[in-house]
C-alpha cells in the first residue's frame, strides 16, 4: 500500500514513535519501539508506509533488526523512518511479512525486483517464494513451438538445432475422403499427446508443427541433424466401395520414438552401438562393418499402417 492512500486512510490513528534522542534533521538512532501494536512511519525511497512493530519484528530478518534496537536507523525530523531503498516492492514484502503470502508481479522483471528486496530485508520464504515463480516462468517460456509453414523453414530449424527434434504434422483440410467416426477423436488425441510430450520434455528437445504437409496425422523424429524414425497415423479403409481416412492413435509406439529420440541429445556424434540399439533389424544380406555403419546412419525406421491407393490393391481377404 502506497503512503499516499495510506496517510488519507489513517490520518486519524495516533503514530508513536519513540527514539533515543530528538531528531531535528536526519540522524542515525537506534529505533526502541514502545509495543508491538504501534503504527510506525516509513519512507522507503520516496514510498510512505506505515505498518507495526509486531509485523516489521515478526519473521528474522533485516527489519527485525533495525526495529528491535539492534541497528541503527536513519530518520528525519518528522519522525519517518528512512529506508534507502526502492520502495516500488515494499508493499509486498509487508504484504508477505503480515499473512506469510503475497501475489507476485506477473511480469519476470517484476519478480527479479521483488526478489532483490526479499535478498536485501533478508526475507527467506519470500525468496524462495520468487525462485519457485522464475524456475515456473523459464520452463513455460521454453515451451515454445514454431509452426512450420514452407520447407526452407523446417530446413534452418532442423539445421541449426542441436536438440532432437520431434515434428507433428496435421492438415485435416488436405483429405479428400471422409473420415471414419472415431477418426477424430483419434486426431485430437494425437495433438493432445503431442503438447502433453512438449511439456514435459520443452527444455530437451525441440518441438515443431507442420500442417502444410500432404499427410493427414504424421509424426517425425529426428536425431544429431537427421531423420530417425516416423510413426504414420493415417490409412485408408473401404465401406463397401466407398474410401474413407481412418486416423489411428500408436501412442505406445510414438512414446517409443520419443525416447530413442531422447538418446541423441548428448552425443557429439551416435555411435554404432546406440544406432543398433535404436534400429530394426532386419534379415538382409550381410554387409562389411563399414558399409553397415553407413547404412545405419542412413536408415529411417517408418512405421506405417498399412495404406491402399485402390480398391484393387487391398490383399485377398481385405
Amino acid at each position: 500500500m502506497s503512503g499516499e492512500t495510506c496517510l488519507h486512510q489513517l490520518q486519524p490513528q495516533p503514530v508513536v514513535s519513540v527514539f533515543s534522542g530528538t531528531c531535528h534533521k536526519a540522524k542515525t538512532c537506534t529505533y526502541r519501539g514502545v509495543s508491538g501494536n504501534k503504527y510506525v512511519q516509513l519512507n522507503v525511497g520516496g514510498n510512505l508506509y506505515y505498518s507495526t512493530l509486531q509485523v516489521l519484528t515478526r519473521q528474522d530478518t533485516r527489519l527485525r533488526s533495525m526495529f528491535s534496537g539492534k541497528m541503527e536507523v536513519l530518520t528525519d525530523k518528522e519522525g519517518w523512518i528512512l529506508i534507502d531503498r526502492c520502495g516500488k516492492h515494499f508493499g509486498s514484502i509487508l504484504g508477505y511479512l503480515r499473512d506469510g503470502f503475497v501475489t507476485l508481479p506477473k511480469s519476470r522483471q517484476g519478480i527479479m525486483e521483488l526478489m532483490a528486496e526479499a535478498r536485501y530485508y533478508q526475507i527467506l520464504g519470500l525468496i524462495d517464494l520468487c525462485l519457485t515463480a522464475l524456475q515456473d516462468n523459464q520452463e513455460k517460456a521454453l515451451c515454445v513451438i514454431p509452426v512450420i509453414t514452407s520447407l526452407k523453414e523446417e530446413e534452418k530449424l532442423l539445421q541449426g538445432c542441436l536438440r532432437p527434434v520431434i515434428k507433428l504434422l496435421y492438415n485435416r483440410a488436405n483429405n479428400k475422403y471422409s473420415y471414419t467416426s472415431n477418426s477424430d477423436d483419434n486426431l485430437l488425441k494425437n495433438i493432445e499427446l503431442f503438447e502433453k510430450l512438449s511439456l514435459s520434455y520443452s527444455g530437451r528437445v525441440l518441438f515443431l508443427k507442420d500442417v502444410i504437409g500432404d499427410e493427414i496425422c504424421c509424426w517425425s523424429f529426428y536425431g544429431q541433424g537427421r531423420k530417425l524414425a516416423e510413426v504414420c497415423c493415417t490409412s485408408i479403409v473401404y465401406a463397401t466401395e466407398k474410401k474413407q481416412t481412418k486416423v489411428e492413435f500408436p501412442e505406445t509406439r510414438i512414446y517409443e520414438e520419443t525416447l530413442n529420440a531422447l538418446l541423441y541429445e548428448t552425443l557429439p556424434v551416435p555411435d554404432n552401438s546406440l544406432l543398433e540399439a535404436t534400429r530394426r533389424r532386419n534379415n538382409c544380406c550381410s554387409h562389411s562393418e563399414v558399409e553397415e555403419a553407413v547404412e545405419l546412419r542412413e536408415r529411417v525406421r517408418r512405421i506405417h499402417i498399412k495404406r491402399y491407393s485402390s480398391y484393387d490393391d487391398r490383399p485377398l481377404g481385405h
